[in-house]
């Protein structure tokens, strides 16, 4: 198995647009493992067998990038899923640090759910900081695909709210 680090940032960014939380791969003497967390990819490249310890020379070393590479390389093989056209998403991220409601007051329903069409400039949510509500409205038109936080669960500068589908 041979992979550049292109294959592996493009593998990581197909992962993050997707369901999957978790990635194995093996061959030969190499496992590629990738896990993703609620906001960020973990990866992992370990061998399957431990592998025998041997000084590198030094005039093996070189200064350009290399590939990671074992001894037996698998050549790409294409999937169904690479002729299907890429879903693009937006990430609604929060612009400050507060508390996430999903509706205007405890008693209303929220702006939105699973399935809605929302309109670039819509609100999406409430964020709360400092005592003021902060209207957070949606950065493009599309569909709603996920909700990554629960109603009054504090937020971050910076994390994903919620995931957009643009049509």
């Amino acid at each position: 198995m041979e992979f550049s680090i292109e294959q592996l940032r493009e593998l990581v960014t197909i992962l993050n647009q997707t369901d999957i939380t978790e990635l194995t791969l093996e061959s030969g003497d190499l496992r590629l493992s990738i896990r993703k967390s609620e906001n960020r990819v973990v990866s992992s490249v370990m061998p399957s067998a431990p592998l025998p310890i041997s000084p590198i020379p030094t005039t093996a070393i070189d200064s350009a990038p290399q590939n990671i590479a074992t001894q037996n390389p698998v050549a790409y093989t294409p999937t169904i899923a690479d002729a299907l056209p890429a879903k693009k998403l937006v990430d609604i991220i929060s612009p400050m640090v507060g508390t996430f409601y999903r509706s205007p007051s405890p008693d209303d329903a929220p702006f939105i759910e699973i399935g809605d069409t929302v309109k670039k400039g819509g609100t999406v949510c409430i964020i709360e900081a400092m005592k003021l509500m902060n209207e957070i409205e949606s950065e493009a038109t599309g569909k709603i695909v996920e909700i990554l936080v629960e109603n009054t669960q504090p937020v971050e500068y910076g994390q994903v709210l919620m995931r957009i589908e643009v049509i």
